[in-house]
């Protein structure tokens, strides 16, 4: 029995020692990394992805190197710039191992080394730029940062693939100043955008306006050439009908009577005229009513048994006179408003020249001389 229990004890331990030394040989390196191997305390070899075998208690593992691209990131760190003042910078490192003997054998973190670097090159490139630039230069810090960490990665076997940063923090001071300063800035440029704005609405109100009274007086002068020539024509129409109606003495001094109170009408008119030619009509018309008053009358002194009114003495047709025809209107054609102007201001000077002569006529003739009315 106790024999039994030995053996088993002693094939447990044989299989466990198989166990041990099976894992010891067989080694899987998974992909994108490196396994640094060591033989009895010495660099052996570098294990690239796949199966190897090593020889159990001999070969060693020292370490297994990730050949992908990482990224670490920098707690933030203050920097002090040319113009003395105090910012905090987050930095972003990308970097890979490109040698993983030297990465493992030529120092001993490299993430701590990379940190370390990055923050003081950070200070030396930073220290020589004022805030301004510091906010306004982040390619430039970063292409700086980069070279100088590649230089010194490079114979860690890590290659610095990109540096960036992440915040730039000033003082809250300066940051208060800053946003005001970019207020006053936008209020600014607002004030000129009003004012610009309200400049081109003068502008085009006033072009407006101009436009309006240009073609308001335009619309005046053509209406006022219209007006002239219609009352031009409505005047020549007049005087052509009566001529062809052929008036007589008599009808025109009972018109020329009726005008007269119209002409001296009206408070302002003081003073006016009386042509000599009033006595003349005032004898026709005399005559008339003294040739007419007996026939024509009525017993009450009314019209007469003809029914024409008292003192107007019909005109009297010629044998084998036509009848007076009716005036002939013709269509009014306007014209040219130009033309226009320029005949009626013609015709206007005319009429003053003549209104001057008759004047200086009447005077020397003499005429009745002027009454206060």
């Amino acid at each position: 029995m106790v024999d039994t229990v030995v053996t088993l004890v002693v094939l447990v331990l044989v299989v466990l020692f198989a166990v041990a030394v099976i894992v010891r040989t067989i080694r899987i390196v998974p992909q994108a990394s490196a396994v640094i191997v060591e033989r009895l305390g010495r660099y052996s070899r570098s294990l690239d992805a796949g199966l190897h075998f090593l020889v159990p208690f001999i070969d060693k593992v020292r370490a297994t190197v990730d050949l992908r691209e990482q990224v670490v990131s920098f707690p933030p760190q203050t920097v002090i710039t040319s113009d003395n003042l105090v910012v905090s910078i987050d930095t972003v490192i990308y970097y890979q191992p490109t040698d993983p003997k030297a990465a493992t054998y030529e120092i001993a973190d490299y993430i701590q080394a990379i940190e370390q670097l990055t923050v003081t090159t950070l200070r030396n490139v930073v220290g020589s730029l004022d805030l301004e630039q510091t906010l306004t230069s982040r390619d430039q810090i970063n292409g700086q940062l980069r070279g100088v960490l590649d230089d010194a990665t490079g114979r860690w076997g890590i290659r610095v693939n990109r540096v960036e940063l992440k915040a730039i923090d000033p003082p809250a001071s300066v940051q208060d100043s800053m946003e005001k300063q970019m207020r006053a800035e936008r209020d600014r440029r607002a004030a000129i955008l009003n004012a610009e704005g309200f400049k081109q609405s003068q502008i085009l109100t006033a072009e407006g306006e101009k436009q309006s009274q240009i073609l308001r007086a335009e619309g005046s002068a053509q209406a006022a050439i219209l007006r002239a020539q219609g009352e031009a024509r409505a005047i020549t129409q007049v005087f052509d009908a009566i001529h062809r109606g052929d008036p007589d003495p008599k009808l025109l001094a009972y018109q020329y009577l009726q005008t007269l109170p119209q002409i001296a009408r009206g408070d302002a008119n003081k003073l006016w005229i009386v042509p000599s030619e009033l006595n003349d009509a005032l004898k026709g018309f005399g005559a008339m009513f003294n040739a007419h008053g007996g026939a024509g009358s009525g017993p009450d002194g009314g019209p007469g048994a003809g029914g024409e009114p008292r003192g107007a003495a019909p005109r009297r047709r010629r044998e084998g006179e036509a009848p007076p025809a009716g005036p002939d209107f013709e269509e009014p054609v306007l014209e040219d408003p130009a033309e226009a102007l320029n005949r009626a201001r013609a015709e206007a000077a005319g009429a003053t020249r003549d209104a001057e002569g008759a004047t200086r006529r009447v005077g020397g003739t003499g005429g009745v001389p002027p009454r206060e009315g």
